[in-house]
C-alpha cells in the first residue's frame, strides 16, 4: 500500500508540474531536471553563466528529488531534458520508455570514485562487506547509479545483494534519516559525506567506488525520442551550451562551485570542499556496454538493448 501511495504522489507531483509549466512551454522554454549532485554541473553552469541564452536556448533547471523519477518526468513532458544516471536510463528503456541520450554529463574518474561512500550511522558497526547483510541501506533511487554500483561491489566481495534491505532516500534528507535511525547506512557522495561527518552523524563504512575504479558515464542528459527528433535545433543548441559549460566545470572551480551551490541549495563553502565530478559532454555507445553487462548480471534488464539506438545521432 505504501508503494502505491508513493507512486500516486509522484504522479500527482508530475501532473502539477506539467500544469505549472504549460505557459513556459508555450513560449519555447525548456526545463532540465536533475538531482542535487554535481553530475549535472555542466547544465548548472550553462544556466548560471548564461550559456544557454548565448546559444539561443531558453532553458531553466528544475530540482528533482530522486533520480529514478526523472524518466517519468521526461515522458510526461514535465521536463524536456533530464539527467538520469546510466542505470536508471537503461532500466527505463528496457521497460519500454522511448528515451534517448542527447549529451553526456559526467563520468567516473579516480577523484569522483573516491567521493563515493556507504555512510554508516553511529551505533552500527560495519568493518567488512558482509557486515551489510541484514542492514537497511538508503539509496538515492533504487536502480540508480550508486545503488547498482554498490550491488556490484557487494557481489565482487562475495555478498549477495539480496541480503541487504534497500530503501529510497533523497540526498538532502540523508543526514536526518540516519540520525533518526530509520536506516543503518546510506549510499552517497561528496559533499554529503563531508557534511554528515562534520555533523557527527556517523562514519564512512566503505569507499566502494574507489575499490571498483571504473571510468564509465555516471549521468547523461536524456529526452523522449519523439521530442528530441521534433526539436533538432534545440538539441543542437543544448549540446553546444553543454560542451562550453563542461570546459568551465573541469577548469574553473569557483564558477562551477557557485553554480552547483545555487542549484542544489547547498552552502557554497561546503560545495567548494569537493571537486565537481568530471564533466564529459561526448557520449559513445560503447561506454554503456559495461553498465548493460552489470545490470544483466543483476537481472535488472529483461531485453537485449541495442547500443546504436540509445544515443541520438
Amino acid at each position: 500500500m505504501g508503494k502505491r501511495l508513493g507512486g500516486l504522489a509522484v504522479v500527482a507531483g508530475l501532473l502539477l508540474a506539467a500544469v505549472s509549466t504549460q505557459g513556459a512551454l508555450a513560449q519555447g522554454k525548456i526545463l532540465i531536471g536533475c538531482t542535487a549532485t554535481s553530475d549535472c554541473a555542466s547544465a548548472m553552469v550553462a544556466a548560471d553563466e548564461g550559456l544557454f541564452k548565448k546559444h539561443g536556448l531558453d532553458a531553466e533547471m528544475l530540482l528533482i528529488g530522486l533520480n529514478s523519477n526523472i524518466p517519468a518526468a521526461v515522458l510526461s513532458n514535465s521536463i524536456q531534458i533530464g539527467g538520469p544516471t546510466s542505470t536508471v536510463f537503461l532500466q527505463s528503456v528496457d521497460g519500454g520508455l522511448d528515451l534517448v541520450a542527447v549529451a553526456g554529463a559526467s563520468a567516473m574518474t579516480a577523484t569522483s570514485n573516491d567521493a563515493i561512500a556507504a555512510f554508516v550511522r553511529n551505533g552500527v558497526e560495519i568493518k567488512q562487506p558482509k557486515d551489510f547483510v541484514g542492514k537497511k541501506v538508503g539509496a538515492p533511487g533504487l536502480g540508480a547509479f550508486l545503488h547498482v554500483l554498490f550491488r556490484k561491489w557487494l557481489t565482487e566481495k562475495g555478498v549477495d545483494p539480496k541480503s541487504v534491505n534497500f530503501v529510497e532516500v533523497t540526498f538532502p534528507t540523508m543526514n536526518d534519516v540516519l540520525k533518526s535511525g530509520t536506516v543503518d547506512a546510506v549510499l552517497t557522495a561528496e559533499p554529503f559525506v563531508a557534511r554528515m561527518t562534520a555533523a557527527g552523524t556517523g562514519y564512512v563504512g566503505a569507499r566502494y567506488g574507489a575499490e571498483l575504479a571504473r571510468s564509465e558515464p555516471i549521468i547523461f542528459y536524456a529526452a523522449s525520442r519523439d521530442w528530441a527528433e521534433k526539436n533538432p535545433e534545440a538539441i543542437k543548441k543544448f549540446r553546444a551550451a553543454i560542451a562550453e559549460a563542461a570546459v568551465i566545470v573541469n577548469t574553473d572551480r569557483d564558477k562551477a562551485s557557485a553554480a552547483i551551490a545555487k542549484f542544489t541549495k547547498q552552502q557554497l563553502d561546503l560545495v567548494k570542499t569537493t571537486v565537481p565530478n568530471h564533466s564529459e559532454p561526448e557520449l559513445k555507445p560503447e561506454q554503456l556496454a559495461w553498465w548493460i553487462d552489470v545490470m544483466q548480471q543483476q537481472k535488472m534488464l529483461q531485453s537485449k538493448l541495442d547500443l546504436n539506438t540509445l544515443i541520438l545521432k
